[in-house]
């Protein structure tokens, strides 16, 4: 008879978990209490091992992941080699709990993934899917605008990050081009004894 209990407690134990992790994220934070659960009983609760991959570099993507617990790595593959058996894969960020990833599958008709995702440790994810974000729409419009406009926001701050960090590689390579030719013509070091 404890089991019964157990079990019952648990499965409300998880469901406030699921609804914490939602009302903290960025993309869910604006929703009310009932907009709040429609989308708790639409998303995807994962766990994955230590190591385990979550998605890989160029797969099909069909959603995004919020951790819930433990911590996410991203990579991607250098492949500058040539060699598909010499790729070294570069861990380019490590994600913890409340962050999320993936987003952009949820916008773009035929998503791939750009990087890698894996569990750095045993993670606990919500899944949230592009199937997910048409139903909300569907029930509750005005929910998955409030949604949409979050993830444009959000994608709208991530594309500016990435162009602001290409304009500063641009400098630095210029920068490095400068110094190379500056080292490879002796005059330009110095021009008075010209």
């Amino acid at each position: 008879m404890n089991y019964l209990w157990d079990n019952i407690f648990r499965r409300q134990e998880r469901q406030q978990d699921v609804k914490s992790i939602l009302s903290n994220n960025f993309l869910f934070r604006n929703l009310n209490k009932r907009e709040l659960s429609l989308a708790q009983t639409l998303v995807h609760i994962r766990r994955y091992r230590t190591g385990e991959a979550i998605f890989r570099q160029n797969e099909s993507g069909v959603g995004m992941y919020i951790i819930g617990k433990g911590r996410v790595e991203i990579s991607i593959f250098d492949d500058s080699t040539g060699s598909k058996q010499n790729e070294k894969e570069i861990v380019v960020t490590t994600l913890e709990p409340g962050d999320f990833f993936g987003e952009i599958s949820l916008v773009e008709e035929t998503s791939i993934r750009s990087a890698t995702a894996r569990a750095a440790e045993d993670c606990v994810l919500v899944g949230f899917f592009k199937s997910d974000l048409v139903e909300i729409l569907d029930r509750s419009p005005e929910a998955g605008i409030k949604i949409i406009f979050r993830l444009a926001e959000v994608l709208g701050r991530r594309l500016k990050e990435t162009t602001d960090k290409i304009s500063q590689l641009k400098k630095e390579i210029r920068m490095i081009g400068e110094m190379q030719e500056v080292t490879r013509d002796p005059r330009r070091i110095h021009p008075e004894k010209n």
